[in-house]
């Protein structure tokens, strides 16, 4: 069971970080169609939407990263079995 979980956390942190780095390119793409609602055509709500979404991306692929990271090396306890699989 314990391969099973973190080949399923790998395969989220993956996800994580292409999510992310999808937000990057699909950010420029949707930023006109936003601008067209009245409250982001000002200058200061336009730089937060700019910003709350780059922060997003950035938020997804340092996730990602962090629990790929996580999973990768290898755990500091040893070979003892985890007490809430017994």
């Amino acid at each position: 069971m314990n391969g099973k979980k973190n080949a399923i956390q790998m395969v989220w942190g993956w996800l994580l970080i292409s999510f992310g780095v999808g937000m990057f390119f699909r950010i420029p793409q949707v930023m006109p169609r936003i601008q067209e609602f009245e409250c982001f055509s000002s200058g200061f709500g336009l730089v937060f939407v700019y910003f709350s979404l780059y922060l997003v991306g950035i938020l997804l692929i340092c996730g990602g990263a962090m629990k790929i990271y996580g999973h990768s090396r290898p755990s500091r306890t040893g070979d003892r079995p985890d007490p809430e699989e017994h």
